[in-house]
């Protein structure tokens, strides 16, 4: 972009702990020593120098989310939005805080694997074509169950889809007009709904979403990994 400062990223982290058997939100849960909503919006700071970060917290958890700040010398800037009753609403208050022009790129908050090449190309798509969705193949067999089968599906049609997905400002608060439905599974589908085109791009197959013990042990493993 001609302009850097027109760069945002919405960071959700409104999980529970629930899958994790823990009363710590899985966003707080510590990957490497800190909690795991700091590696996600370190992968943006580290990715674009001069993105603006929006992190979107329940209202009960933004206290918390300051003292672990502090505890842990977090210093990077970012600013504070209250959560929604739904993921639909809690990006509708970050979206509300965003000028009307420029990109914003909306991520997981306990996806804090996402690679600097999935960003900088996510942006880089949303630029040229409005919209920009990070997607991985699907390498295990896939069936569509009912009532009392199941059908293989072709899984070379199939794919993946991660965040962060990147869109023109603009484009997304108009598409965030509109009522919600239970079937606005992430933004894509809401920009989808408004008549706007989806573009896919190449996302990373680490970009694991951290839900459980297991996706944990497993995020800390390659962590440690890349950071030989």
């Amino acid at each position: 972009m001609d302009n850097k400062r027109n760069m945002w990223a919405i960071i959700v982290a409104g999980g529970s702990g629930l899958r994790m058997h823990t009363d710590v939100p899985k966003q707080f849960m510590k990957l490497c020593g800190k909690p795991v909503l700091m590696h996600s919006i370190m992968a943006f700071a580290d990715a674009c120098e001069d993105i603006q970060v929006v992190v979107v917290l329940p209202p009960l958890q933004i206290e918390y989310w300051q003292e672990l700040c502090n505890y842990h010398g977090f210093t990077l800037p970012h600013i504070i939005a209250k959560g929604g009753s739904t993921r639909f609403h809690s990006v509708k208050n970050g979206l509300s805080l965003l000028p009307d022009k420029g990109l914003v790129a909306i991520h997981d908050g306990v996806r804090p694997l996402v690679s600097r090449q999935t960003i900088t190309g996510c942006f880089r798509e949303a630029e040229r074509y409005g919209c920009a969705v990070p997607a991985v193949q699907v390498v295990d067999s896939v069936r569509e169950i009912s009532k009392r089968t199941s059908r293989i599906l072709d899984r070379s049609v199939l794919r993946l889809i991660q965040t962060p997905q990147v869109f023109d400002i603009a484009l997304l608060k108009k598409a965030y007009k509109q009522e919600y439905t239970p079937a606005f599974t992430d933004d894509a589908s809401v920009f989808e709904k408004a008549g706007n085109t989806i573009h896919l791009t190449e996302g990373n197959a680490e970009n694991l979403k951290i839900t459980t013990p297991n996706d944990l042990a497993v995020a800390e493993a390659l962590k440690m990994k890349n950071a030989f």
